[in-house]
């Protein structure tokens, strides 16, 4: 019996014997080994080398058209600029919180201020200059810590001159002033003593404004009101007053005032015209006093 060496089995690597051939081949004889003409297909990948280099070409140039799509993140970046550029809306809305938070705050009231409010009584016609050497004094005698302010209450006035209505500022009250102060016997004496003033107003001592008072001749606007002066007509004229007429179709001619309508600066005036009077309705700057 005769077996094949060690050396043929290793000569065709790769190619495993048949199994159908080995079982069918009698025992002692060699299972022939598969021939060398099947090499060429060993060798037939090698051929087909160059084909799967198509393939990697082919993915070369996928990957090299593909390549601009990796810089489509750098064409979104004006996507960023534009959330950037909604920042100042941000900053405008606090801005408008701010002011809005700023014009709810309450109105301050003159009354809250350190002190308290009165009246002094000076010479009619006499106000600016009486409160000229008042603040003098405060000044010369050390008393900023103690008297802190002087006022002269004033208000806009309607007045008719030369036939034209103009707006004028005039005393509230006429021979007065108001003070703000801490009383004691050293502001007291001040204030009294200074050129010009009678005295203080109260009952045998020095009386304080109310808060009501305070606010009503300072003309502080209570809350949701706007802050605007009022201005109301200057009331020259009364009813039953005879006055002239100055021009128009009665010019010259006399009448007594029935009414006065402030609000529209109106009067309604009796004219006689043959013996009967006859209401007539004029401006304030058609007539004028006797």
């Amino acid at each position: 019996m005769t077996f094949s060496s060690p050396t043929d089995q290793t000569q065709a690597p790769g190619h495993a014997p048949d199994p159908e051939a080995a079982a069918a081949a009698p025992e002692g004889e060699e299972v022939p080994s598969q021939p060398e003409a099947e090499t060429p297909d060993a060798q037939a990948p090698e051929a087909s080398e160059p084909e799967a280099s198509e393939p990697e070409a082919v993915a070369t140039e996928a990957v090299e058209a593909e390549a601009p799509d990796t810089e489509a993140p750098d064409t979104e970046a004006p996507d960023t600029g534009a959330i950037d550029t909604e920042a100042p809306d941000a900053e405008a809305i606090d801005a408008e919180d701010l002011l809005s938070e700023e014009a709810e705050a309450p109105l301050e009231s003159p009354f809250d201020r350190p002190g308290n409010w009165f009246v002094v009584h000076t010479y009619a016609g006499y106000e600016n200059k009486v409160k000229a050497n008042l603040e003098s004094r405060i000044q010369s005698m050390n008393m900023e810590d103690r008297i802190y302010e002087v006022v002269i209450p004033m208000e806009d006035v309607i007045e008719f001159k030369n036939g034209k209505k103009v707006v004028v500022q005039k005393k509230v009250f006429p021979g007065y002033l108001l003070a703000r102060l801490e009383l004691d016997d050293d502001s007291w004496y001040v204030v009294r003593n200074t050129p010009g003033v009678t005295g203080f107003v109260g009952p045998g001592k020095p009386t304080p404004l109310s808060r009501k008072e305070v606010e009503s001749i300072l003309q502080v606007k209570p809350e949701g009101v706007e802050g605007t002066k009022k201005t109301r007509p200057r009331l020259e004229y009364e009813v039953g007053e005879t006055v002239r007429v100055r021009e128009g179709p009665f010019a010259d001619f006399s009448g007594q005032i029935a009414e006065i309508n402030e609000d529209q600066l109106k009067l309604k005036v009796l004219v006689n015209i043959f013996g009967r009077e006859t209401p007539v309705e004029l401006e304030f700057s058609q007539v004028a006093k006797l």
